[in-house]
């Protein structure tokens, strides 16, 4: 994986061009191998950020403050098929339970490994470590590298895209995936829309210590501010998602540690003992975004750039990850029907299949948001008699839990 500078020269004609090497990019990349090897093509990488290229074999020690995200078991399936899983679960700590209960009510649900049959119902990983085993891998493929390098210009043309990068390169692209996040204005640039539906809530996301092991326990605590869930770390630690109504999170983060965690004590209880520390505060406001074209002749939009979820399900990521695995499934058929890429009919075939997984997700983590965001008179107990049943209920725990692994769409 080359990093070199390019200097100016004539445009190059490449089959797919991806602008975004982070971990919806990057994944995409390893999961194309086969096809770059079996049709021979073309493929570039865009991405405006330097990336730390220290080897995989070198002590790996993050920090307190890294940030982190949770795998689904169906995604940790996925990324044994591109060739990557035994190395990232090096730093993985599994999930073997997850409880969902709401502050002040007896109901819960109680998901578990063991009765699903298998290891563990999901996987926490620092993302700087996902990123680190995607590019090591990537390092064997033959696909070339721009970076630091951004997209200055991005136009359609009659078999695809054009693309001027800052580093002087100029790129014809049969077919272009845009993976950066939505943030470069690349979108826009393209005229493609955006639905944006605030849910004025803003996320608090923190590492915090805890006094007693966490027994590989994901905790949904649902509280009148918001939710608040907590994510097994190695060690005694946890990833914090604390939700907060907007505005009322920048108190918090000016909190000292100490007054913090007590608050924090306060709101979700002492089921992991006593919080003893915190690494750095970080907030973002939470969304429900969708574009309003994800793919277009030539093109197609993948991870947040297509969709931004509330991060109260912990599907974001897994979804972007079974996008790119139906791309590259979509493509492939494309290909053996000798349709040129980035054919519309190739990327609507694309499209139908994700419309469907998309939209159940949406429901599902937009419809925890609304039901557990309402305090109507009555609601509180149907929502504890509710997740008192689901706990009886076998099946449907079972079904949700299938739905959190990410396998069942």
């Amino acid at each position: 994986m080359s990093q070199a500078k390019h200097t100016p020269t004539q445009a190059t004609t490449h089959d797919i061009v991806i602008v975004g090497g982070g971990l919806v990019g990057a994944s995409l990349g390893c999961a194309l191998a086969p096809l770059i090897e079996r049709y021979g093509w073309k493929v570039a990488i865009i991405e405006a950020s330097s990336i730390n290229e220290a080897p995989l074999e070198e002590s790996w020690q993050p920090s307190f403050d890294a940030r982190a995200s949770a795998i689904a078991e169906g995604s940790a399936q996925r990324f044994r098929q591109l060739g990557v899983w035994e190395a990232m679960q090096t730093e993985a700590t599994p999930i073997q339970h997850i409880h969902i209960s709401e502050r002040g009510r007896l109901g819960s649900t109680r998901l578990s490994a063991s009765e699903m049959g298998v290891d563990a119902l999901g996987h926490v990983i620092p993302n700087a470590w996902m990123g680190r085993v995607l590019h090591r891998h990537l390092k064997a493929l033959p696909i070339e590298w721009h970076c630091p390098a951004k997209v200055e210009r991005l136009s359609p043309e009659a078999s695809g895209h054009y693309l001027r990068l800052s580093d002087g390169s100029e790129l014809h692209a049969a077919l272009t995936v845009l993976a950066d996040g939505g943030r470069s204005g690349l979108k826009e640039q393209l005229g493609i829309h955006s639905r944006r539906n605030s849910y004025e809530q803003t996320a608090l996301i923190a590492h915090v210590g805890v006094s007693q092991p966490h027994q590989g326990i994901a905790y949904e605590r649902f509280t009148q501010e918001g939710p608040v869930a907590l994510l097994p770390l190695s060690g005694q630690a946890m990833e914090l998602i604390w939700t907060h109504p907007s505005g009322h999170e920048k108190a918090r983060m000016a909190l000292p540690e100490r007054e913090f965690l007590a608050q924090l004590q306060v709101a979700f209880g002492d089921r992991v003992g006593r919080f003893t520390r915190m690494g750095k505060r970080y907030s973002y406001p939470l969304s429900l975004v969708t574009a309003d074209e994800p793919v277009r002749p030539g093109l197609a939009v993948l991870g947040n750039a297509a969709h931004a979820l509330h991060p109260v399900a912990g599907q974001g990521f897994n979804l972007a990850l079974r996008g790119i695995m139906d791309l590259v499934e979509a493509l492939e058929q494309g290909e053996q029907a000798k349709r040129p890429l980035g054919e519309m009919a190739t990327l609507l075939a694309f499209e139908k299949k994700r419309a469907r997984d998309r939209g159940n997700v949406i429901r599902f983590s937009d419809g925890l948001v609304r039901l557990f965001g309402h305090s109507l008179p009555l609601l509180p107990h149907a929502r504890a008699a509710g997740l008192i049943g689901l706990n009886l209920i076998g099946p449907l725990r079972r079904g949700l839990a299938r739905r959190a692994m990410g396998l069942e769409r």
